[in-house]
Formats: C-alpha cells, structure tokens, sequence
C-alpha cells in the first residue's frame, strides 16, 4: 500500500511483482527462517524476475518476459526476502536522471521539483518516500551511488564480481565495460546494508555462480571501522 502511495506522488514503480503473496504463504511454511525473512525488497527495472520484463526503458524489450530469476533475486528469495516490485531508470540507464519513454519521469520525494538522480532513481525515490525499506540498484559509475546520495539514503557499489549479475543487463553486454558493473544494496541505514550483503553472501549464491569468490560477509571487518 505504501508503495501504491509513493508511485502515485513520484511515479518510481513500474512493474508489481504478483508472486509476492504465494512467496509469502510459500516462506510461512518453511521451518527455517532466513536472514531477510518476510522482508519486502524492490528490484531495479533490468534485473531480471521471472515471468516479468527487464525494459531497460526502451519499447524493443517490452515483449521479453523473462524465463527465470536472476541469481541475485533467486538468493534474496531463498533467504527469506520478498521481492514485490520493480521500479524506474532512465533509458539505457546511461543517464543520472530517471525518466524514459514508456514509464516517464521519477521525482524526487523530499522534492517534486528535482530529479532523484540515476540510473537506480526509481529505487532511490520508493525508499526514501517510504515506499520499501531495501532495494536493489546497479552501479557503473555512479547508478547507486548518486540516487543514494540525491534521496537522502545508503547505498553500497560491492567491489567488482563480489555479487552474481548474472543474468542481468551487465551479463548480457557485447562490450566489456573498464569498470565492473554491480548490483548492490540501497536502504534508509547502513546496518540495512550490512544485512543485505551478510545475506547474499551465501552458499547458494557461491554454487549459483561459481565465478563469485566464495568468501562470506565479514563481520569484524565492518565493525573496525567504527568508532569506539
């Protein structure tokens, strides 16, 4: 309902994920309770869920349902998360505003008269109007960074290849870009964050896509930067 609310003020949402609800019922049954257990997350336009489109902004992909999760929702699901909707990015997302063609443009919550930066504005502008309370974004040069930065959130570019992209925009490139795409976590607080990658850190994603490193979340690692 938030999120309803929020698309209705910024326009950020483009897709509703329909299996959320059995995914929910499907989570009730299991005895073991993931680290994301029941929490809702949104997914960034171009990353794949099943059964849904990846447009990218652009009309040619409108028809590509796509066949299956990508690795990166499969473990958000297998880890207890519920994805539930999908959300804007400018065309081709080489672009820090948000706003295409076929879904238009996002605003910036805290301030209808400004852009909610890019290409991960649609996640940037849900989470900061209230709308979600972790989504996942991509970054190049800046995608999560900027929209993180625009809307008053977190958000963390994972170094290059720590998280599985596949399949996703970045691994269906026919050029090899100089720096690594990532997709990455966006939240209200950095412990969110944490979470997230604690999370997705895990065996399944290892045997998902055995090019990731298979090297857990480090805890101590993380806290050693904090002040005392």
């Amino acid at each position: 309902g938030e999120a309803l609310e929020v698309n209705r003020e910024v326009n950020c949402v483009t897709d509703f994920i329909h299996d959320c609800e059995d995914q929910l019922q499907k989570l009730k049954k299991q005895k073991e309770k993931g680290p994301l257990y029941g929490i809702p997350v949104s997914i960034k336009d171009h990353i794949n869920c099943k059964s849904h489109i990846s447009s990218g902004g652009m009309v040619k992909f409108l028809g590509q349902v796509k066949e299956e999760d990508s690795v990166i929702v499969h473990v958000l699901k297998h880890q207890g998360a519920i994805p539930f909707v999908k959300t804007n990015i400018p065309q081709t997302m080489m672009n820090y505003d948000c706003s295409n063609p076929i879904f238009g443009q996002t605003l910036n919550p805290l301030n209808h008269q400004k852009s909610p930066g890019g290409s991960s504005g649609g996640e940037g502008a849900l989470i900061a109007g209230g709308g979600s309370i972790l989504g996942i974004g991509s970054d190049v040069a800046g995608s999560i960074r900027l929209p993180s930065s625009f809307c008053g959130l977190c958000g963390l570019k994972p170094t290059g290849n720590r998280i599985s992209t596949t399949p996703s925009a970045f691994s269906d490139r026919t050029f090899v870009l100089a720096v690594t795409g990532m997709l990455g976590p966006m939240a209200r607080d950095v412990d969110s964050l944490a979470l997230c990658m604690k999370a997705l850190l895990c065996d399944e994603m290892f045997q998902m896509d055995p090019t990731v490193p298979p090297i857990p979340f480090d805890e101590e690692v993380r806290l050693r930067g904090n002040p005392v």
